[in-house]
């Protein structure tokens, strides 16, 4: 989908993800025609406007706003022509101690974006989720894979609008806010490094990667669909060596509702998934096609029946040490050294 002369809305848009997606669409696409920040936050709005300003980039605009807010997001979203749903409260402890403040964002606020696409005119809309939303054990997982059960489900009520919804699921995102990497680098400095399990692994992309994913999203969805990428696997323990090799480290045990691997696709999902070369697609299970009309429209292939995509079981694809610290040094610190 060419985005020239286009309008987009990001919700979350002054996130780590919303940052990194803005700069790729200045940068892919020069005649956009607007790119609206949707977020909560005035001051992370104030500090991004700094680095996108309207004036050298005229087509940013910069919209206070909650998607719990239905009147205001409808409002942001008129002669929009693409929503990127971004917005998220995302940590998995604070979920857990807060449920309904996450639910009512991260599936609340869904069915808003989804209703205001509706509404409004918008041609493609596109949802972040998350690996824990396959197969949940945290209340944050729960309410991503409702959301994601929601963007599928609202292609079956679009009617004859020329609308598509899909949803773009992955692992951690390397460097992101809040994540294990900076995380750890802080640490470091103490000279001790946390680790909740040994054992633990867990799912590696960039950030460049995932904004990529969401335009192929763009590009390639017929609606419905739920697209994964294949990613490597790292072990925490080789992260750890990778950021402090000499630091000491502390097991602390798993936190409340965490898993010692990650699942992007489930057994389950194996009878709806299809391999289209650099992703896989879990298809929907009721909708206008069927699985053997996506698979020769788009040359994909099936997965064996019982496919299961793991972090740790699974995955054939593992980052070495040297690996991790190269991806930090391209993709979170230029700058660092061990």
């Amino acid at each position: 989908m060419n985005l020239n002369k286009k309008s987009i809305l990001v919700t979350g848009g002054t996130g780590s993800f919303g940052k990194k997606f803005i700069e790729m669409l200045l940068d892919k696409y020069p005649e956009i025609g607007r790119i609206i920040v949707y977020s909560r936050d005035e001051l992370k709005q104030f500090e991004m406007s700094q680095v996108f300003n309207p004036i050298k980039f005229p087509a940013m605009r910069y919209f206070i706003g909650d998607v719990r807010d239905k009147s205001r997001l409808k409002r942001a979203c008129e002669n929009v022509d693409v929503i990127i749903h971004a917005a998220a409260l995302k940590q998995v402890p604070a979920a857990e101690y807060n449920p309904m403040e996450c639910i009512k964002t991260n599936i609340f606020g869904a069915e808003n974006v989804i209703d205001a696409a509706l509404d409004m005119g918008v041609k493609r809309v596109v949802a972040l989720s998350t690996d824990k939303a396959a197969a949940p054990i945290n209340l944050y997982g729960a309410t991503k894979l409702c959301s994601d059960k929601l963007f599928v489900a609202a292609n079956n009520m679009k009617g004859q609008r020329d609308l598509r919804l899909s949803v773009v699921r992955y692992g951690n995102v390397m460097g992101s806010r809040g994540s294990v990497v900076p995380f750890f680098m802080n640490k470091k400095k103490s000279g001790e490094l946390t680790i909740t399990d040994e054992r633990m692994t867990r799912f590696n992309i960039s950030l460049e990667e995932g904004v990529l994913m969401v335009l192929h999203a763009l590009e390639n969805a017929w609606g419905g669909e739920i697209f994964v990428p294949k990613i490597p696997s790292y072990r925490i323990n080789d992260l750890a060596d990778a950021i402090g090799p000499d630091c000491k480290k502390t097991i602390v045990g798993i936190r409340p509702g965490e898993k010692i691997h990650e699942e992007m696709i489930t057994s389950s999902d194996s009878f709806n998934t299809v391999d289209v070369g650099t992703y896989y697609a879990i298809l929907p299970q009721t909708f206008r096609y069927t699985k053997e009309e996506y698979m020769k429209k788009m040359n994909a292939k099936s997965v064996p029946n019982d496919f299961v995509y793991n972090s740790g079981r699974t995955n054939e694809v593992w980052l070495k040490v040297v690996e991790i610290r190269d991806l930090i040094k391209k993709h979170v610190d230029p700058n660092f050294t061990i």
